[in-house]
């Protein structure tokens, strides 16, 4: 099953940092937040990315293209240009980096990998959050529905829209995306996606948590996996400054991997 991840976007409530660089490439601990949660990802087996880049896509590209580079050791001679490789890289990871375009919105952006997603079941993230969820059982209530999408409830206070869910049938009753001064559960992205929610999409401006996650819901097949650990995303330099931290402290929730 392959996973997509969201990484196009300006980051502006981030502009500290993303004014050089896009939000999943600023790091936590010396390593980009996307680099975290491919890590969540592949501590479940699921190594297979495509990465939907956009704003700064250059800058993904690089980072991959010379990650087996960075990341091992090796022997080189001058004068022949033979190198042998030491020590390869400890990721097993196969990555699509997607440049969808620098005003493309998210449903849009997705739209643009349905050649290489094809007629399979995948999942979905945005690059700026962690969590220390349990993938395999999202998948696993996922697949006790007929869902066209399962997401990921977490709670979260403040400054995130609430989503009314149904404890009897694992549906959402309604979905309203960041409304200022809501409270309790909310999206926290981790998708589990069939394949039909591509015909969901309109187009380049169509943007993912609107017009195709409500054509879902409307039909019945908007359902949900109740995640009650940690979950953090990456909204702004606070919310970076308290991720640094926990990764300093030796025991981040998220870090699933040894």
């Amino acid at each position: 099953m392959k996973v997509v991840i969201f990484a196009g976007g300006y980051g502006s409530r981030l502009s500290e940092e993303t004014i050089t660089r896009p939000k999943p490439m600023v790091e936590i601990g010396g390593r980009p937040i996307i680099w975290h949660i491919m890590k969540i990802y592949a501590h479940y087996g699921f190594k297979e990315f495509v990465v939907l880049a956009g704003y700064r896509a250059e800058f993904i590209k690089n980072y991959f293209l010379t990650y087996f580079l960075s990341n091992s050791d090796f022997t080189v001679d001058l004068g022949t240009g033979e190198v042998t490789w030491r020590r390869s890289s400890p990721e097993d990871w196969k990555i699509t980096v997607l440049d969808t375009g620098l005003e493309t919105m998210t449903g849009g952006r997705l739209r643009q990998a349905r050649a290489i997603l094809g007629n399979e079941r995948f999942l979905l993230t945005y690059g700026d959050g962690v969590a220390n969820i349990d993938i395999p059982q999202a998948i696993r209530v996922h697949e006790q529905g007929s869902n066209w999408i399962t997401l990921t409830a977490v709670s979260q206070p403040g400054r995130y829209g609430a989503l009314a869910l149904s404890e009897d049938d694992s549906k959402v009753k309604a979905f309203r995306e960041k409304a200022a001064g809501d409270g309790g559960l909310i999206n926290g992205g981790f998708f589990v996606c069939e394949p039909q929610v591509l015909d969901l999409i309109d187009g380049d401006q169509t943007v993912w948590e609107e017009e195709p996650v409500e054509r879902a819901l409307e039909r019945g097949r908007l359902g949900f996996y109740r995640h009650k650990g940690y979950w953090q995303s990456m909204d702004s330099l606070r919310d970076k400054v308290l991720l640094e931290k926990e990764w300093a402290s030796g025991a981040a929730p998220w870090k699933l991997w040894t």
